[in-house]
């Protein structure tokens, strides 16, 4: 038995954030219906991140939206919003990430689930929150990540700002919605009382940022400074960064550049042995160090630092890991399938429970797929 059997999650989110913490409450053992507009859906049914889609469904869909049921109800109608109550009725917990304002139109705000359903846990997902005067933006990855300072982080000094590959604000949002659910469950377990949270891209990104913040709100309001050859880190000193070798690439982590360079036979960097200059003087031993790796191999490289225990690591492209044994070992992958056959593959979820690994072939459903399950079941 999964730790969430038995509790009963709506989920009225589209895109990503509020389906993928949906998702992680499903992969833990809840029922998640999925509560979409007939005909069209979640938007994220048409939103490709590589033109690939599987039986008329953007794969980024099934892969967030992956062992949940559909309902589709028109909120703007009447009988479907009366329907959709009785639904709510019975729920533990309601996502939802619109816009501020459009539920209290819709009349499904807070207040109002809360007189139907005390006991409900109640989760938003904004942009920015529901104060200021970033209200009303889209709230969307890039944006969040572009105003959070965040890309000042990554790349090298000479480049302008440079966003994270992934959507990062997003899926932080979604782990603390979460954490912020899980939490108020429970405390009904305590009191009987359901309660509201609330998260927004813009919290969460700034929250990931807490180490650095913590320290430019401590250290005079310095920018950071990146560095000007292979930078992985602002904050950080050398030897920090992936080097490129003879044959490929080689991550390096924090350790002492002199014992470095005695371990790799480099003897200008045994000379840094005030560890202030591995920071004054980053970019020069970075330099040093980045033209001595490309004489040999990575696995050369490796041999050498890896018995010293060294922090380094080659860097994998997608079909190394995926080859490497010590992937296979993790099980990440999962097969899904819907009901007419059509399947691909994906992660599973990153948990362990009593040491099981939790995956699920059940596939993201169609719209309004189990309407008349649905409505059956709970009386509807």
């Amino acid at each position: 038995m999964r730790p969430l059997e038995g509790l009963l999650v709506l989920d009225f989110s589209q895109f990503l954030a509020g389906p993928a913490a949906a998702l992680r409450l499903a992969d833990l053992g809840a029922r998640v219906i999925k509560i979409e507009r007939p005909k069209v859906g979640d938007l994220c049914r048409q939103l490709y991140i590589s033109n690939l889609e599987l039986d008329g469904d953007s794969t980024l869909f099934h892969s967030i939206n992956r062992n949940k049921q559909s309902f589709a109800a028109d909120l703007k109608n009447p009988v479907d919003l009366a329907t959709v109550k009785k639904l709510i009725a019975k729920a533990d917990v309601l996502i939802q990430n619109f816009r501020p304002g459009v539920m209290e139109k819709i009349g499904l705000h807070y207040d109002e689930v809360k007189a139907i359903n005390p006991r409900v846990v109640y989760g938003i997902v904004t942009g920015y929150g529901t104060k200021g005067p970033w209200v009303d933006k889209p709230g969307q990855d890039l944006l969040a990540q572009s105003l959070s300072g965040l890309t000042w982080l990554s790349g090298n000094a000479d480049q302008g700002p440079v966003p994270m590959g992934l959507a990062i604000a997003d899926m932080f949002a979604s782990a603390h919605l979460v954490q912020g659910i899980l939490a108020c469950l429970v405390r009904r377990g305590a009191t009987g009382k359901g309660g509201l949270i609330e998260v927004s891209l813009m919290e969460s990104i700034i929250d990931y940022q807490f180490e650095v913040l913590t320290t430019h709100l401590n250290d005079g309001g310095k920018l950071p400074e990146r560095s000007a050859i292979n930078s992985a880190h602002a904050y950080l000193a050398a030897p920090y960064g992936i080097y490129r070798t003879a044959d490929g690439y080689l991550a390096i982590a924090m350790g002492s550049v002199a014992r470095l360079g005695e371990l790799l036979g480099c003897q200008p960097l045994t000379t840094y042995t005030d560890v202030k200059t591995w920071f004054a003087r980053r970019d020069e031993i970075k330099s040093i160090l980045a033209d001595h790796l490309r004489t040999q191999t990575t696995a050369q490289w490796l041999s050498i630092l890896e018995p010293a225990d060294v922090w380094c690591s080659d860097v994998f492209t997608w079909p190394k890991l995926l080859a490497h044994d010590g992937f296979k070992a993790l099980d990440m992958i999962q097969r899904m399938s819907r009901d007419n056959g059509a399947n691909l593959s994906t992660t599973r979820c990153p948990i362990r429970v009593d040491g099981e690994i939790l995956k699920s072939p059940a596939g993201a459903p169609k719209v309004g797929e189990h309407n008349g399950q649905v409505a059956k079941e709970f009386a509807l």
